[in-house]
C-alpha cells in the first residue's frame, strides 16, 4: 500500500529556513524527474517518519502538491545522526508501470540446523521492477537448512516481472557452513597472529609453595 501525504511548496531555502521548518516538526525535501523542474516541499514530519519506516529504504509515496497527486520514489533520506529525527528527503518521480532500478535487501528467514551458520555474502541486490510492486527485501528461507546448502542470483523469488541487473545468474548471494569450533576459532587467531609477527608472551612461572 503506497502512503499518501500531503505536501507545501517551499519557497524559503537555505539553513535557516531548513531549521525553522524542522521546527515546526517539518521536512524539507525535493522531488525531481521526468525533466519537469524541481518541486521543493515541506513534508509533515511525523507522518512522513511513519511513511519511510513503513516502506523502507524505497519507500513509495503519492505526494499531493496543490491538489496534484505525485508518485514518488523515496531516493535519499538524511537524519540526524544523534536525534534520529528527519533532515532531509529526495525523491524521484515515477509513473504507474514504469520500471525502476533499485537495490533491494537480501534476508534469511527461518531456523537453519544446530551447529551451522548463515552468510549472505552479498547482502543487496539490484533489480529493474515496476515502481508499484518495489519489495520491501527479497527473503530466502533457510528453515532446517544444512551445512552445503546456497543460493546463487538466479535462484532468488523477485517480483512478476522483475529482473536482476549487474549480477551474474551463478554469484551465490546465501551459503549455509558449519560453524568452526573453538579449536578452529584459535587455530585461525594464531595463524592470524603469527601472519602479522605478533609474539605471544610465555605465561609467568609462580612459585609453589
Amino acid at each position: 500500500m503506497t502512503d499518501k501525504i500531503t505536501a507545501e511548496l517551499r519557497t524559503e531555502f537555505g539553513k535557516g529556513a531548513a531549521r525553522r521548518i524542522r521546527r515546526d516538526d517539518k521536512v524539507p525535501a525535493v522531488l525531481y524527474g521526468h525533466g519537469a523542474e524541481p518541486l521543493h516541499l515541506t513534508l509533515p514530519g511525523h507522518d512522513t517518519m511513519l511513511a519511510l519506516k513503513r516502506g523502507g529504504v524505497n519507500a513509495l509515496l503519492e505526494i499531493t502538491v496543490d491538489g496534484k497527486d505525485h508518485l514518488a520514489l523515496t531516493r535519499q533520506v538524511q537524519s540526524d545522526p544523534i536525534k534520529g529525527f528527519l533532515e532531509h528527503v529526495d525523491f524521484v518521480s515515477v509513473k504507474r508501470g514504469e520500471k525502476v532500478l533499485v537495490d533491494v535487501p537480501v534476508v534469511a528467514v527461518g531456523e537453519a540446523k544446530r551447529g551451522v551458520v548463515v552468510t549472505v555474502p552479498i547482502a543487496e541486490v539490484r533489480i529493474e521492477v515496476e515502481a508499484t510492486k518495489i519489495p520491501e527485501s527479497i527473503e530466502i528461507s533457510v528453515e532446517d537448512a544444512d551445512a552445503g546448502f546456497q543460493v546463487e542470483a538466479h535462484e532468488l523469488e523477485l517480483p512478476a516481472g522483475a529482473t536482476l541487473s549487474g549480477i551474474e545468474d551463478d554469484e551465490v548471494v546465501l551459503v549455509v557452513a558449519h560453524a568452526p569450533t573453538a579449536e578452529e576459532v584459535d587455530a585461525e587467531l594464531s595463524e592470524a597472529e603469527a601472519d602479522a609477527g605478533i609474539e605471544k608472551d610465555a605465561p609467568e612461572a609462580t612459585d609453589s609453595e
